[in-house]
């Protein structure tokens, strides 16, 4: 990975092209929503392959995320609250709360944060 600093920003070039990050959110992606959409995006694709291999069948999932910050430290990002929203046929929220469980301890994102953030999960079957 290469950076360049340029005007309130940073360009990153990265194998699928540039990514620009700023603390504005006018010129770029401001770097706390990297941070929590790389813990979200890992978790969720941990989660999926999971539900694959143990052959639970659903339609569809999406993700949202609510972040707690403070403004009195640097306005660091404190808590991270993940909801797994899945749509599907016959799901069992018990097994899913357990295959979410499963994902948590091998998602490399969740992992690499969890002595810094609290990060809490939770599913919802739509």
């Amino acid at each position: 990975m290469k950076f360049t600093v340029g005007d309130q920003r940073v360009e990153a070039e990265l194998s699928h092209g540039k990514l620009i990050v700023s603390g504005d959110d006018e010129k770029g992606y401001r770097p706390y929503q990297l941070l929590v959409t790389s813990v979200a995006s890992c978790s969720v694709s941990v989660f999926k392959r999971v539900l694959e291999k143990k052959r639970i069948e659903f339609d569809n999932i999406t993700v949202e995320a609510d972040v707690r910050r403070n403004e009195n430290q640097a306005n660091r990002i404190e808590e991270i609250h993940l909801t797994f929203k899945i749509t599907g046929e016959g799901l069992d929220l018990e097994q899913l709360e357990k295959s979410l469980a499963v994902s948590s301890r091998n998602c490399a994102m969740v992992r690499s944060v969890e002595d810094s953030i609290d990060i809490h999960e939770k599913v919802e079957i739509i």
